[in-house]
């Protein structure tokens, strides 16, 4: 049989300290002192949990996109239902977890778990606008977490997700190039609502420049992408403007191309002359997203543009003509600050003929000189074309690399001439050495030329 008598003396025991505890303690003191407890105990075990809906008012919610890119390099690891789906943009396979599955993580020694909520709804509540969802489902991510690290998630943990979000969609997003329209409408001009896929191969890695140049404008991207909060703070626009400057085929396009490739921003590519007038230009820049990049190659010659003093609104066949003012102005003006992150590449052959005013700092921040082909640059061709780092030859091509001037496009077509190396570098020791010689022919014609008129003025 049971033997009850030590519960019964237990339950004793707290009613005498309870009584002991009213008679004894002030009411006052002991709410207090319960309330406390209270407190501690929902600090150590409390749970909370934020909802992140897919729609914040009639717009897609950006923090639902950056947990989703997020979890996406979690999925495999920590669910056990995935999904998986490409789209035409992107580059790469992309994992999400499926509805009502639960991923955890861990972020600075604190644990958090994620759910997919997924709610079956009339689909008459469904937005159908860039909804990705099945038709009758409304999305929505839990993150639950210990209650005495919300400060930490909240003020830490969400700027990281985002951050991390942020580079993988921009590693995973295939670049496009973007060309003017025009709309059949109203005969306008308009950026091109299906732009081509950016494939071009080019990158730091296997672009042939100087290497201390490659390295200072690799370094100058790097300093643009972080200078958001320095622009704000400082009252600047945030965006940077190139000149590329040089002869031809010496490699201004594979710079751009390496630029976006690194950057992973979007080319926009804007030909003046298509461009009807100052008004339509504002706009087409206007129109270019952040994260772009402009390009308007041959900036002397696309176009005649005029000097400011004689800036005026030239009728050319019914059209108001792109003038130097207006050009200024979009890029440099009080509307160039509509538009954040945005980088604008200007191309030319002869640096000498723009004017001096679409130079200065703040159009023109960083000048960019393209010559001819220094050893370098060649040797990062050799790595291209042959698959070579070292070759007895090289001291002998160095050396007729600094007489002679020839561009990197003249080189890569040497080296493809053969597949054997060290054929391809003695044809090209041959053509750098043609090419000396027709330099001194061409001097000795000068120094000729010069004395015969010497000779004259003397007589």
């Amino acid at each position: 049989m049971f033997d009850t008598k030590p519960l019964v003396s237990a339950m004793a025991s707290i009613v005498l300290m309870r009584t002991i505890t009213n008679e004894l303690i002030p009411h006052e003191l002991l709410h207090i002192f319960q309330a406390g407890l209270h407190h501690l105990f929902r600090q150590s075990s409390a749970q909370f949990t934020i909802i992140i809906e897919e729609f914040q008012g009639m717009a897609r919610n950006q923090v639902f996109e950056a947990a989703q890119a997020y979890l996406g390099t979690k999925a495999t690891v920590a669910a056990e239902r995935v999904k998986v789906g490409k789209s035409e943009d992107h580059k790469e396979i992309a994992f999400n977890i499926d509805r009502n599955e639960e991923v955890s993580d861990v972020f600075g020694g604190v644990s958090v778990k994620w759910k997919l909520i997924c709610i079956q709804v009339d689909s008459s509540r469904i937005r159908s606008y860039d909804n990705d969802s099945a038709e009758s489902e409304l999305r929505s991510y839990e993150l639950s977490f210990h209650n005495k690290h919300k400060n930490k998630i909240i003020d830490s943990y969400f700027p990281y997700v985002m951050e991390i979000a942020k580079q993988i969609k921009q590693g995973n997003t295939a670049i496009k190039i973007h060309s003017i329209e025009y709309d059949d409408y109203d005969g306008t001009i308009r950026w091109n609502q299906e732009p081509v896929k950016f494939n071009h191969p080019m990158s730091f890695n296997t672009l042939a420049i100087d290497e201390d140049l490659q390295r200072e404008i690799m370094n100058d991207l790097d300093k643009f992408v972080r200078a958001g909060e320095f622009s704000r703070r400082t009252g600047k626009a945030w965006k940077r403007g190139y000149l590329l400057f040089g002869p031809p085929c010496t490699g201004k396009s594979s710079l751009i191309a390496a630029m976006a490739n690194y950057l992973k921003y979007d080319i926009y590519d804007l030909d003046l002359t298509d461009v009807q007038d100052n008004k339509r230009l504002k706009q087409l820049i206007l129109d270019i997203p952040k994260r772009s990049i402009l390009v308007i190659e041959d900036i002397d010659c696309t176009i005649n543009l005029q000097n400011r003093e004689e800036d005026k609104d030239v009728v050319d066949n019914g059209y108001n003509k792109v003038t130097l003012s207006g050009l200024l102005n979009a890029v440099d003006g009080l509307w160039s600050c509509c538009g954040e992150e945005h980088i604008i590449v200007f191309t030319t052959n002869h640096k000498d003929r723009l004017d001096p005013a679409l130079l200065r700092p703040g159009r023109m921040d960083k000048q960019i000189h393209l010559s001819y082909c220094n050893f370098s640059a060649f040797k990062q061709l050799v790595v291209n074309y042959l698959c070579v780092t070292q070759h007895e030859l090289f001291d002998k091509i160095e050396v007729l690399l600094g007489e002679v001037q020839v561009t990197p496009a003249e080189i890569a077509e040497e080296l493809t001439k053969d597949c054997d190396a060290t054929e391809c570098l003695q044809d090209l020791i041959i053509f750098l050495q043609a090419k000396k010689m027709i330099k001194e022919e061409v001097k000795n014609e000068e120094n000729i030329k010069e004395e015969g008129e010497l000779g004259r003025e003397n007589i």
